[in-house]
């Protein structure tokens, strides 16, 4: 790797392989704040080692909550604190990690002190207003530091009693996310009402089913109100899924390509809303075959075979992960990808839909960027050197295109260890690269399979 960044080799054969993504971070960070919350010992297996999990890990441990990572072993062993916050203050280093902020603001109004909690300069301009307002309605004083309600955020609470809330669902689902994790181990319990169109549905299912693993209820009382009771978290052994979200840049590959990839370890039976993005590749006229074990769910599958010939609209809300993954498999279709419904990914690590279409632009296609999405209008492309704005998702989906357009430099390769420390290691492992392009072998040692 250069100071000019990454170069992605050509791919000198359709892609045919498996893969078994590492652990999802979302349920990862999930399952750790219940454990963190529960009565008992919890041991987490097929945890996630990345930066956000990390993060999460570190302000759990601040925060006074035992918690053992065996990262090398992708196992977290947590002491849960049995609803209360051992410490009365704190300071959390949240870095660039969402999920974290917001789930540990949560976490922190359990508490009896005061709590401060920061990032990256990006996380400063990341809304987090709408979820401390539904923490004040609650009796918590909670403010956030820098305009438009972003980060910091401090937070003083004398033990969040539960209640009644509201919360708007057009900017994250985490804020519902992070107020249900916590609802159970208040006194009243909690009745959440959502005011608007929520984003991202799969992750707030994802959220009931981890906290009825963990033994809480979250009833749906209709499209628009939770409701919460008041209990506690039990600790458990609990096996965390492959990353769905991860799983999509090798089924990319193949729709790319023209291969064949099948991801073990994931089928339609997941909480992660993201398999669903095989089905996209479905409508784009990649072959699926889903593998589904009524007995091992660890054993089940999901294949995608052929090339994504054809361009698509689609409405990407509850897999809006994705976009820049489907961006540029669109690159390749034989007519235009329209993709919906998707305003609230600008306010991610970077802006999903801008900065998307601007490096998909660098590389030759015409981009009609909307609100709410954008269209992708295929047109020869051309090497380039691709800015990732320090999002994982951008550097990951990006590198893609350089499998089929030569001279494809990804900058700043290493974001992707917010939550793929070995991305490149494993892209290297499954693509057959080609001998007279820039081969795998020559990338640095870190990105060696």
């Amino acid at each position: 790797m250069t100071i000019e960044g990454l170069e992605i080799p050509l791919c000198r054969a359709p892609v045919r392989g498996s893969i078994r993504p590492p652990g999802s971070k979302s349920i990862t960070n999930r399952a750790l704040v219940c454990a963190a919350l529960a009565r008992g010992t919890t041991t987490l297996t097929g945890a996630l080692d990345s930066q956000d999990t990390r993060v999460m890990v570190d302000g759990l441990a601040t925060l006074g909550i035992g918690v053992e990572p065996d990262w090398k072993g992708a196992t977290i062993v947590v002491r849960g604190a049995g609803g209360s916050i051992p410490s009365s203050q704190a300071t959390l280093d949240c870095a660039a990690s969402g999920t974290t902020i917001r789930f540990l603001a949560a976490v922190c109004s359990l508490g009896d002190g005061a709590y401060r909690l920061d990032g990256t300069p990006r996380m400063r301009k990341r809304p987090i207003g709408d979820l401390l307002e539904a923490l004040r309605a609650l009796g918590v004083e909670a403010s956030a530091e820098s305009p438009g309600g972003c980060p910091p955020v401090a937070i003083r609470s004398g033990g969040m009693p539960g209640g009644a809330t509201t919360v708007r669902g057009g900017t994250s689902s985490q804020f519902a996310s992070a107020l249900a994790m916590v609802a159970p181990c208040t006194p009243l319990g909690m009745a959440i009402d959502f005011e608007g169109r929520l984003v991202s549905l799969p992750y707030l299912e994802m959220t009931r089913r981890v906290m009825a693993d963990f033994g809480a209820a979250c009833n749906v009382d209709g499209p628009a109100r939770w409701s919460i009771p008041a209990g506690h978290y039990i600790g458990r052994d609990y096996a965390i899924e492959p990353d769905a979200s991860a799983a999509s840049y090798f089924l990319a590959a193949a729709a790319i390509t023209g291969g064949s990839v099948r991801v073990d370890g994931l089928s339609r039976r997941s909480m992660q809303g993201d398999v669903d993005f095989a089905l996209a590749l479905e409508a784009m006229g990649c072959g699926v075959h889903w593998h589904e074990d009524p007995h091992t769910p660890a054993a089940d599958s999901v294949t995608v075979s052929g090339r994504a010939s054809r361009g698509i609209d689609i409405d990407m809300n509850a897999i809006s992960d994705t976009v820049p993954t489907l961006g540029v498999v669109a690159l390749f279709a034989d007519g235009p990808t329209t993709i919906r419904n998707v305003a609230h990914i600008r306010d991610k690590e970077t802006d999903r839909i801008g900065d998307l279409g601007r490096e998909l632009s660098r590389l030759g296609a015409r981009i009609e960027e909307r609100a709410d999405g954008l269209t992708i209008h295929p047109a020869p492309l051309s090497a380039a050197a691709l800015a990732t704005y320090d999002d994982h998702r951008m550097a990951m989906s990006l590198a893609l295109a350089g499998l089929r357009v030569p001279g494809v430099r990804i900058l700043d390769p290493r974001c992707t260890g917010k939550t793929f420390p070995g991305y490149w290691q494993s892209l290297a492992g499954i693509v057959p690269f080609s001998p007279d392009s820039l081969d795998a072998a020559s990338w640095p040692a870190e990105f060696r399979p």
